[in-house]
């Protein structure tokens, strides 16, 4: 069983009088350890697919299986927890909380998590170590670069060990120097500490570090082959 499975999943919106359907009864696996970006034009449901996932949206129809776990039937209530243990989010602007330290930022996740305050302190500052921030814990968001920033928000999305990460263009606000630091942390983590990963980008350069590269094109998912450029309908085996 794959550790993350998407059968026959729909999703539409209303805009004005037209209806939108960027997911249309599509499929997909990612297996555990896979490293998956997902490409195509803006408004074709990218970060829709990745909100799906990780349960902040609801399927119209199909069903969403993540370590187990049916998403698609889980209460709110239940999601939240299921959230917090299991799925790391990374944003394209870091969404750090400016009041709060580099080290109490990565610390939120694993206050809804039932460890100890020793098990909480490990976590992060293994976390923080991870990323390349031991010396900055104690900074506050204004005092660190965009892109250490950023990392502080890797750190965070890792922190709580979870199944999955989802990364919704994680280098998107980034200069090129700093994207492509980014690109290689991403790549460094997913190798060496096994951590899957599904990442929305628009950077033809940035999807080229993951395993696998998928194209959403009209509602269905293409497989690109990174060497030629083609993109090909994934098929699935009944």
């Amino acid at each position: 069983m794959a550790l993350v499975e998407l059968r026959g999943v729909s999703k539409s919106f209303r805009k004005g009088d037209e209806t939108i359907t960027p997911l249309d009864n599509v499929d997909l696996d990612i297996e555990s350890g896979e490293f998956v970006s997902l490409m195509g034009p803006s408004g074709t449901g990218k970060s829709t697919l990745l909100n799906l996932v990780s349960g902040i949206d609801r399927v119209d129809a199909g069903s969403i299986v993540v370590a187990g776990t049916e998403v698609t039937k889980l209460s709110r209530s239940k999601l939240a927890d299921w959230r917090a243990a299991n799925l790391g989010y990374i944003f394209q602007t870091h969404n750090l909380i400016p009041v709060l330290t580099a080290y109490e930022n990565v610390e939120l996740p694993t206050l809804l998590l039932k460890l100890s305050s020793t098990q909480r302190r490990q976590r992060v500052e293994l976390a923080l170590e991870a990323v390349g921030l031991s010396d900055r814990a104690d900074h506050y968001p204004r005092q660190l670069s965009g892109g250490q920033e950023q990392r502080v928000g890797i750190a965070r999305a890792i922190v709580a060990h979870p199944k999955v990460v989802v990364a919704d263009e994680p280098t998107g606000s980034l200069d090129t120097e700093t994207s492509e630091q980014v690109q290689v942390l991403l790549q460094r983590l997913n190798k060496e500490l096994d951590i899957t990963l599904l990442m929305v980008t628009h950077d033809a350069e940035a999807a080229g570090i993951a395993s696998r590269q998928l194209v959403l094109d009209r509602g269905r998912f293409l497989e690109r082959d990174s060497h030629s450029g083609v993109s090909r309908k994934i098929q699935h085996a009944n």
